[in-house]
């Protein structure tokens, strides 16, 4: 598509796709009715992850690894008091390599900090394995092409375990635009408000220390991407971004890291605005430093009505599409009721059993998303289905750090987004 703009994006490199490595597009692999889990990274995040997993049917927990022994040790002990076989036991820096080689392994699922989760999903599926991968799966554009270029050379899955897609709201309004129930969407959003507070990890700080941008995009664009079914029907074409002053970094980093900080990279906000090859748009925000509620800013703008579900759901359809659904509404500019809401919601709710949505209660205090994402994860591979989320969606939803940030350091110039799939046309 043409661009209009007078000032030309900035544009980066894609590599040629090597002779004989396919895409990814679809893949779906042989089904895995006996699913042999590994995680590697078993700390807090990791070990809630294994305690999901041992909720799902089908799932034989085999390994475990940590740089910490204790760690690693601890996590195989929690598995056995779940009533699991205990799984095998792997600690040090490089010893998850010896996990990937483990025989007869499916999937290897990555929960370890930001900046060793290339390596490791890499040598997984050189090894042969699957691979799910914490957000964010990576932060550069050099690594995002070393995933894409890894899966497509071993024909592996490789996916990014976003748990917001999994939400509830996002779901079920997922599936009310798919069916044309907002008319045609032209424009979304999403975010990230979330002060981290005492959360705040040492590696973590000097990442936002040292780069400016949206450097944890994928919460806010992943719901997004889905809404518009980007590199399926429509692909993001180019973003501009822009942030404020570090106006509470250099606070925030003496207070977390006990030593005085001389300059601080990422602003407080930071907002970027995207463009799709179709001309729909994307807002997407990121603020872990000042106080405020969290908000994830989900919105969907379409020509026939409106969903958004902070601070309150909110919802607005045609008096048309209102009547096919049993609705009753006044005019084209009156909200639903909470009732009505709720009763779509309803209407279009993923389709989990009874007992799956249970123990999503039980297991995850967020409305159970993180359960949904690894209860599909595991049945698409159980049952040979292409994921709902492929490396494709891993590489834009991350691009995202990358380009932000240089388009911060150009005065907020645009900046081209690489079509990863390298297709170059929609489909």
């Amino acid at each position: 598509m043409e661009i209009t703009s007078a000032v030309r994006p900035l544009e980066t490199f894609t590599p040629t796709r090597a002779a004989g490595q396919r895409d990814v597009l679809s893949l779906a692999l042989e089904p895995m009715p006996h699913l042999q889990v590994a995680f590697v990274g078993v700390g807090a995040r990791g070990q809630v992850a294994v305690t999901r997993w041992c909720h799902i049917p089908g799932v034989h927990i085999a390994a475990v690894c940590d740089v910490s022994k204790q760690v690693a040790e601890e996590a195989a002990q929690h598995v056995e008091q779940l009533g699991k076989p205990r799984p095998v036991v792997y600690w040090g820096e490089m010893a998850y390599r010896q996990l990937c080689q483990q025989q007869g392994l499916n999937l290897v699922y990555v929960c370890t900090d930001w900046l060793s989760h290339v390596p490791i999903a890499t040598y997984a599926m050189q090894c042969g394995k699957c691979v799910a991968v914490e957000v964010p799966a990576a932060l550069t554009l050099k690594d995002i092409w070393q995933l894409v270029d890894t899966a497509e050379q071993t024909q592996q899955h490789c996916m990014m375990l976003e748990n917001a897609v999994y939400d509830h709201f996002e779901m079920a309004v997922r599936q009310m635009a798919h069916e044309g129930l907002f008319g045609e969407l032209v424009h979304v959003e999403g975010g990230y408000a979330h002060p981290i507070g005492n959360r705040w990890t040492a590696w973590r700080m000097e990442y936002n220390r040292l780069n400016c941008g949206d450097v944890y995009p994928t919460h806010s664009i992943g719901p997004a991407c889905q809404l518009l079914d980007i590199h399926r029907t429509d692909r993001l074409h180019y973003l501009t971004a822009m942030h404020t002053n570090a106006f509470l970094g250099k606070q925030v980093y003496q207070e977390v890291m006990g030593e005085p900080c001389n300059s601080f990279a990422n602003g407080d906000q930071t907002s970027t605005m995207i463009r799709t090859v179709k001309g729909k748009t994307i807002l997407i925000q990121h603020n872990v430093m000042t106080p405020r509620p969290y908000n994830r800013m989900f919105q969907a703008v379409g020509t026939q009505g409106y969903a958004a579900k902070y601070p309150i759901p909110e919802m607005l359809i045609s008096p048309e599409a209102a009547a096919k659904r049993g609705l009753e509404i006044d005019n084209n500019n009156t909200p639903l009721t909470d009732l009505q809401i709720e009763t779509l919601l309803n209407q279009y709710a993923p389709p989990f059993s009874s007992e799956a949505l249970s123990t999503a209660k039980q297991l995850d205090s967020r409305g159970g998303m993180s359960y949904f994402m690894d209860l599909r994860l595991a049945q698409c591979l159980q049952q040979g289905l292409p994921l709902d989320m492929d490396v494709y969606d891993l590489a834009e939803w991350c691009c995202i750090a990358e380009l932000s940030k240089l388009s911060i350091e150009h005065g907020s110039m645009p900046v081209m987004i690489p079509d990863f799939t390298r297709r170059n046309v929609l489909r």
